[in-house]
């Protein structure tokens, strides 16, 4: 049956408002920090930022176990079901009392590595003020708003807090020494975030705590543990190339120049981002595949010369930003710009448009083949004596395009899904 042409362009504002509520959001936790990193390069020095580097990396790893592919699991669960408020309750339960347990894990395990680890072992209370952090972020129910479609409620109030607690960390961070005050400055914009969220569900969206049986916390575990597993894989071509260099270049400069190319590249796949995150629930319900390809023919153009003026002036960019000394990182950042180039229509190729077709499953596999792929790639750098930050840049560069083909072949495959009236 076809959409009635006025609910189609209702549906389609919906989906524009909470793109760019969900862009705001989402990215401003991006460029928030982004905009300190100049001030932070200059105060801390390229060896003490590396150092907040590699913890940014570690944690990459917790959220991820935090999270575990709720972010996906829940928003779909919580579209299907919007209209019914007390089921909503028992998702938004269930899924924080699953957080909670695995902060609860995830402290102990880091409190072991620090122990086992020396080259952590100086730095543990920095790691684990870095750690909670990471689960207070990992306790906001963007899930929910991404589900129910109503990003713009929460939004302004998130953005200035974060803005705040942006602005104290210029004023606070005068030398070195002080770089826990980073993640301490983090915990508390981050609490009070969470706050007014948890405020706002009870008061004006009837969404509270509830009673739970603990199958449907089991229930909600193990329908997030598929997205789990590719997320997890995801972040073998990420963070842990940062790990490695901390390992194997520790106490060097090295390190800061590929923190910082790195969150250059992170920053820029967060922009893009919620685009295809807030596609997701839309396309769930609605299948628009023309959709698709016109946001990828408006954008593509934009990004693609972007990346080259980058590429080009990367040098003096990264001096003039950054300061001096730190223009060194460009050959990194260059061999990790395809990355920006494939990211957009990968996410959108992703769980956007295989799980409108009925083939999520692959979305997995792909990031589970540009891992095993990564992982095959190390191995020959580190045995041919090649490893160094530039070729791990280079490797993530070629994971994240590999990812992409594999979609864009399944999808050719399975092209009859394409169209609606099949299967109806």
């Amino acid at each position: 049956m076809k959409l009635n042409k006025h609910a189609l362009h209702s549906k389609k504002g919906v989906l524009l408002k909470n793109t760019i509520m969900l862009y705001i959001m989402q990215f401003s936790t991006y460029f928030l920090s982004f905009i300190v990193v100049p001030y932070e390069t200059r105060v801390l020095g390229a060896t003490v930022y590396g150092k907040v580097g590699v913890a940014t990396a570690i944690m990459v790893y917790f959220q991820l176990v935090i999270d575990f592919g709720f972010i996906l699991s829940a928003t779909e669960e919580v579209s299907l079901h919007r209209d019914d408020k007390q089921r909503v309750s028992r998702i938004f339960t269930s899924v924080t009392i699953n957080k909670i347990l695995l902060t609860i894990g995830s402290i102990v395990v880091l409190a072991v590595l620090c122990q086992a680890m020396p080259s952590w072992r100086e730095d543990r209370t920095f790691y684990m003020l870095f750690l909670v952090a990471t689960a207070v972020n990992s306790m906001m129910p963007d899930y929910l708003y991404r589900g129910l479609e109503q990003m713009e409620t929460i939004t302004v109030r998130a953005v200035v807090i974060k803005a705040f607690f942006t602005v104290m960390i210029v004023l606070l961070l005068k030398k070195p020494e002080q770089y826990c005050l980073i993640p301490i400055l983090n915990i508390i914009g981050y609490a009070a975030t969470l706050l007014f969220v948890y405020a706002h569900l009870s008061r004006k969206l009837d969404i509270h705590f509830t009673r739970v049986h603990a199958k449907d916390v089991w229930n909600n575990f193990r329908r997030s543990s598929t997205f789990f597993y590719s997320r997890i894989a995801t972040s073998i071509y990420t963070a842990s190339n940062t790990v490695i260099l901390s390992i194997i270049a520790a106490g060097t400069s090295t390190v800061g120049y590929y923190s910082l190319s790195d969150k250059l590249v992170t920053t820029a796949k967060s922009g893009l981002s919620p685009i295809s995150d807030s596609m997701y629930p839309y396309m769930t319900k609605n299948k628009d595949f023309k959709l698709v390809w016109k946001i990828l023919k408006i954008f593509m153009p934009i990004i693609v010369i972007g990346c080259a003026v980058v590429a080009v002036f990367a040098r003096p960019l990264l001096t003039i930003v950054f300061g001096a000394g730190y223009g060194d990182a460009a050959p990194v950042l260059r061999a990790m710009l395809p990355v920006v180039i494939v990211i957009l229509p990968s996410y959108i190729l992703g769980f956007p448009t295989l799980s409108a077709m009925g083939l999520s499953k692959y979305a997995n596999y792909s990031v589970v083949f540009g891992s095993a792929l990564h992982v095959f790639n190390l191995l020959v750098l580190y045995f041919t004596g090649h490893m160094n930050m530039v070729t791990l840049g280079a490797l993530v560069s070629i994971a994240e395009c590999a990812i992409l083909a594999f979609r864009i072949v399944v999808i050719w495959r399975h092209r009859d899904l394409l169209n609606p009236s099949k299967g109806a």
